[in-house]
């Protein structure tokens, strides 16, 4: 299968719109160190093993097994929680901190459609050689596997064909291999299913990173960025805030993207073309929907 099918898309690192993303992104600061501080270890050895030196006067024993650690990052949580696009925006800001550039891939849901599962290895393959490829001296790769848990199902699952065993066992392999490109190479996988990825994975993992709907005060900062502008009062915010929250929708709030991409358009819908953005719109957007059912297991 050509490249063109096998990647949704290919973007070249850094680029101008993720570094704008990012700064509208709630948590991503918080999870950008955590991911950072991490990979830099993989990365960038040559500084790790001089902290060693300066700090500690020798090259710690520790510091040889983090070599042995796998550049892997597995992003879990609920649809709409953020997981794919702080992928791209971790990947940006780690290419401008360490003054490189960079590509950032994903693999194509399309690969994974019914009827392929024979050529899922082959696929597999495809994919780790081009971020090979693209991982160059200079440069950094990053690969995206989404919806990882249709691809990664743990193999001890009763219902597995041999073709898709054979499949993660390549996977397997492949990740193994990104450490022999000494840092030059990451890869994201995200899932809703975390629990259906198979162990060998998951235990492969540098960091396995939980991404949960927002609570109270990222709902608030949120609806505070998206509605900045808009004539609102701390007491109506706050009513916003409580209305999208999980005590008033059966244990269930809404999930970033149903705050941003369904309450707040609907609102405006409602406004345009004659009327500003109102809380009485807001309400009565919030009034027209539900928050977006959580992914089943």
């Amino acid at each position: 299968m050509a490249d063109s099918t096998i990647f949704d898309s290919t973007i070249e690192l850094p680029m101008a719109e993720l570094k704008q993303r990012a700064a509208s992104l709630i948590g991503f600061e918080r999870r950008f160190a955590r991911v950072f501080a991490n990979l830099k270890q993989l990365l960038a050895p040559d500084e790790l093993k001089a902290w060693s030196t300066i700090h500690h006067g020798k090259l710690l024993p520790a510091i040889a097994s983090l070599a042995d650690r796998y550049p892997l990052v597995i992003l879990a949580g609920d649809a709409g929680t953020g997981k794919t696009v702080s992928a791209e925006v971790i990947a940006d800001r780690m290419v401008r901190e360490m003054k490189k550039e960079g590509f950032f891939i994903k693999l194509s849901t399309r690969v994974r459609g019914e009827g392929l599962h024979g050529q899922m290895a082959q696929l597999v393959n495809d994919a780790f050689a081009q971020l090979k490829k693209l991982a160059g001296k200079d440069k950094l790769a990053f690969l995206l596997i989404d919806e990882a848990d249709a691809i990664a199902t743990s193999r001890a699952t009763a219902q597995m064909h041999q073709e898709e065993k054979a499949a993660v066992n390549t996977l397997i392999q492949k990740i193994d291999e990104t450490r022999e490109l000494k840092g030059r190479t990451v890869v994201f996988m995200s899932t809703n299913r975390l629990h259906f990825l198979d162990e060998a994975i998951v235990r492969r993992a540098a960091i396995v990173m939980q991404f949960d709907r927002p609570d109270e005060l990222e709902r608030q900062e949120l609806l505070e960025k998206e509605l900045d502008g808009v004539s609102l009062t701390p007491k109506e915010l706050a009513e916003l805030v409580a209305l999208t929250g999980p005590e008033v929708n059966t244990g269930i709030g809404y999930s970033f993207s149903d705050l941003r991409l369904r309450l707040v358009p609907e609102a405006i819908a409602l406004a345009y073309p004659d009327k500003p953005l109102t809380f009485a719109a807001l309400k009565e957007a919030v009034g027209n929907m539900q928050p977006s059912p959580p992914i089943q297991a």
